[in-house]
């Protein structure tokens, strides 16, 4: 059953979800929606073209930084140094990017205008954050999300040069502020980098406890 969202700053239960995640529909991108959403396991998925859709997965696909695998490839990238990598400098310019970025077997984005907007007022509130790489001073790739307690909603991640976005990711798993990093939808990219899939009620657990 799909539930439509009224004024009122309500969502049903997650474990309501359509078999495909989907939740509810309808509402709006305020702050206080926004982060009722994800402190519950819930997070907006829509184009232009619709409503706004929220979906709340049976299955996530997480990374646990202790379980992160760094090729050896990597690791050379890593130790040369190419890189510099800041935090919250340019929040709107990641977004941007990862807004503009092409998406294999996607032919549009998913981070409207009015996906932008929230998130950069989520982030004015202290609730989204990015991490810039960056390549002789221009930028070459990030990442951004929701910091939920020590979880780190994941929403999108960019890169303009080759290992740019490995580098964010690694970035943010060994900041040490994070017991998980929530990726949402499998990635052959992520899993690669040792991500997985567990249960709504394991990310749930991790996701209450973290934030206590």
């Amino acid at each position: 059953m799909i539930f439509r969202l009224d004024k009122h700053l309500l969502f049903p239960e997650p474990d309501l979800a359509e078999p495909d995640g989907l939740l509810a529909v309808g509402g709006d991108l305020s702050v206080r929606r926004l982060v009722l959403a994800y402190q519950n396991g819930i997070f907006p998925w829509y184009s232009d073209d619709s409503p706004i859709l929220w979906y709340s997965p049976h299955e996530r696909f997480v990374l646990y930084p202790q379980e992160l695998k760094i090729s050896k490839s990597m690791r050379q990238v890593l130790r040369s140094s190419r890189f510099t990598v800041t935090t919250n400098t340019c929040f709107n310019e990641v977004i941007t990017a990862c807004s503009t970025a092409p998406r294999e077997g996607q032919d549009g984005t998913w981070i409207t205008d009015d996906m932008k907007a929230a998130y950069n007022k989520l982030h004015a509130a202290g609730y989204a954050h990015s991490i810039e790489v960056w390549d002789n001073q221009e930028l070459a790739g990030g990442i951004y999300g929701l910091k939920m307690g020590h979880v780190f909603c994941g929403e999108s991640m960019f890169s303009r040069v080759s290992n740019a976005s490995k580098t964010a990711l690694i970035h943010l798993c060994q900041s040490g502020l994070y017991q998980l990093v929530d990726c949402q939808l499998h990635t052959e990219h992520l899993e690669s980098m040792g991500a997985r899939m567990i249960s709504r009620d394991q990310y749930m657990a991790v996701l209450k406890n973290s934030s206590v």
